[in-house]
């Protein structure tokens, strides 16, 4: 319950923020923009912004979790409303839960609103029928900025503003290059090659949550993958709030 009110709070706080309504208008002038773009796709048009389109969500999302997520704990510090948080009995694991579901929450509207719109777009064009590929690739990228989401909590339970999003942009980097790093790792010599797998192992797996490539061709993927994909999402989100939780235990906010 308390969870609950940290995250509706932390919804609100984040939907009056002139940067989730500015993400949300820059998302829809880049669909809008696609469109003049379009016929140097050479036939390939509808591919063209259902990519970039989908592209638009994971970007515009990441920005919105980099400038606000990486300010949660900082903020509250900042206003020394934190303190009067904590003094009551509330534990730290459900003031991180609440802040990561609140903004977990705020970043999904992004990719609903953009999603239904690039859907629009696509059946303006006489493409309705594309919607559950659209569907199930906007649902994906949700689950990958909810991941995101949870890394930025953690790492604004740890360290500065700035810190926390250059850490946050950096694993999430890594997280999209996870597999080529596994690819690499044969190449390396023994030592290397382990410590190069443990760190593809530890980042998040992005491409899991990546379907643009089905998407823009109008396929639908299986709900095996969409079962695994949420699965391995709200997992990996347990354990980065594990993680964080114990590093804010450690904090001294006296």
């Amino acid at each position: 319950m308390i969870a609950a009110l940290i995250a509706r709070n932390t919804f609100r706080e984040a939907t009056r923020d002139r940067v989730l309504a500015g993400m949300m208008i820059a998302g829809v002038a880049f669909l809008l923009l696609i469109q003049v773009l379009t016929p140097l796709a050479m036939g390939q048009q509808e591919r063209l912004v259902i990519d970039l389109g989908l592209s638009s969500i994971s970007m515009l999302g990441l920005l919105v979790v980099l400038t606000v997520g990486t300010n949660l704990v900082a903020k509250e510090i900042e206003r020394r409303t934190i303190f009067s948080l904590l003094s009551r009995p509330i534990a730290r694991s459900t003031y991180l839960i609440g802040k990561w579901a609140g903004l977990t929450g705020a970043v999904w509207t992004i990719a609903a609103v953009l999603g239904i719109a690039l859907w629009g777009l696509m059946a303006a064009r006489g493409f309705a029928s594309i919607g559950p590929s659209i569907a199930q690739a906007t649902y994906l990228a949700a689950l990958e900025l909810a991941v995101i989401t949870a890394v930025a909590v953690m790492f604004s339970a740890l360290s500065t503003p700035v810190l926390s999003a250059l850490y946050t942009l950096g694993l999430y980097l890594v997280g999209q290059w996870c597999n080529d790093l596994r690819a690499f790792a044969v190449q390396f010599p023994p030592a290397l090659a382990r410590t190069t797998e443990l760190l593809a192992n530890v980042v998040p797996n992005l491409p899991l949550f990546n379907m643009r490539a089905l998407a823009s061709q109008g396929l639908p993927t299986s709900f095996l993958h969409l079962g695994l994909a949420t699965l391995y999402a709200f997992l990996y989100c347990a354990c980065v709030l594990a993680l964080a939780t114990a590093a804010f235990e450690s904090r001294d906010f006296k």
